[in-house]
């Protein structure tokens, strides 16, 4: 599991950071940087990049390897302290709480600010490279990307859906973006997977989820990736998050996707709630209701 670096946060150096953005930009061009290019790419001197290599090292920045050479590459921590810098730079956190959630893709902290936020580390990539980098739109056009450009690339993706559905969709307040990293709003309620509904509220908070999804698709996006865990409900409705896969309405495979989508939230309200939930859906029917917007159709399979 990846360390939360705001423990150690405060003890790093501007040089320390040097370092790690010099290694950061040496692993554009190879996946391991080689030593003797690190004082060209940090503009440190060779004795201070060792004094820096062996604080960065005891905090689990960097990696090292020796191959033919001896190569450095950044840890997801380092990866997160410059992102932690960044935002910090730009006041947008102060610090950084205690976990909200942890996963194989990502892992989310309480970020203080201002007001409560929620600081969120992608983590695509760096255990199942190779299944992401197939099946991930911003990586299809890219034969040799690393884990690094991989987490980045999800949380652009992710940062640019939430921008363009907020306010008309029900998801997180975007904040700001980072590298792989994207503040957004603190989401209160609980998740879907983990809530009881009533018999009374299984239909509405299905008839909510749908509409959201329907305003999502006339917003241009299609979330591609939807189940009971990226659902919250809390006392003023559904908030749907996680959007780093969505995929624009006019993608080839869109039809596809939100067909998948229904599928897997009807199958979860089925499994959970049999006698509440409609025993059957037409899945095609009711994508065709959500690209033409018809909001009074999707509402009577829900109660059918």
């Amino acid at each position: 599991m990846v360390q939360n670096v705001a423990a150690f946060f405060r003890e790093l150096e501007p040089e320390d950071f040097y370092l790690l953005s010099g290694i950061e930009q040496g692993m554009r061009f190879s996946e391991w940087v080689q030593r003797e290019q690190l004082p060209k790419y940090s503009s440190l001197t060779a004795e201070e990049v060792t004094y820096r290599l062996d604080r960065c090292m005891k905090h689990e920045l960097l990696e090292r390897k020796t191959i033919q050479y001896e190569g450095y590459q950044l840890t997801f921590e380092g990866y997160d302290a410059l992102a932690l810098r960044s935002f910090a730079e730009r006041e947008t956190v102060d610090g950084v709480g205690a976990p909200l959630g942890v996963g194989k893709e990502s892992d989310v902290y309480e970020a203080m600010s201002f007001q409560p936020l929620a600081l969120k580390y992608h983590r695509e990539g760096i255990t199942n490279f190779r299944e992401v980098t197939r099946e991930r739109e911003y990586t299809a056009d890219h034969n040799h990307v690393s884990w690094l450009y991989t987490a980045r690339k999800a949380a652009e993706a992710e940062y640019d859906a939430l921008e363009t559905l907020y306010p008309d969709v029900s998801v997180p307040r975007p904040v700001d973006q980072n590298r792989h990293a994207i503040v957004m709003e603190k989401l209160d309620g609980g998740e879907l997977s983990r809530v009881r509904l009533e018999s009374e509220q299984v239909v509405g908070v299905l008839d909510l989820v749908l509409e959201e999804l329907t305003a999502a698709y006339h917003a241009g996006f299609v979330h591609a990736d939807l189940s009971e865990y990226n659902v919250f409900i809390d006392e003023s409705g559904v908030t749907i998050f996680d959007w780093p896969q969505a995929v624009p309405t006019d993608h080839d495979n869109a039809g596809e996707l939100l067909a998948r989508d229904l599928t897997n939230i009807y199958r979860y309200f089925r499994r959970k709630y049999p006698s509440e939930t409609p025993e059957s859906a037409n899945i095609e029917a009711l994508s065709d209701a959500i690209a033409s917007n018809d909001l009074e159709s999707i509402r009577s399979y829900c109660s059918s």
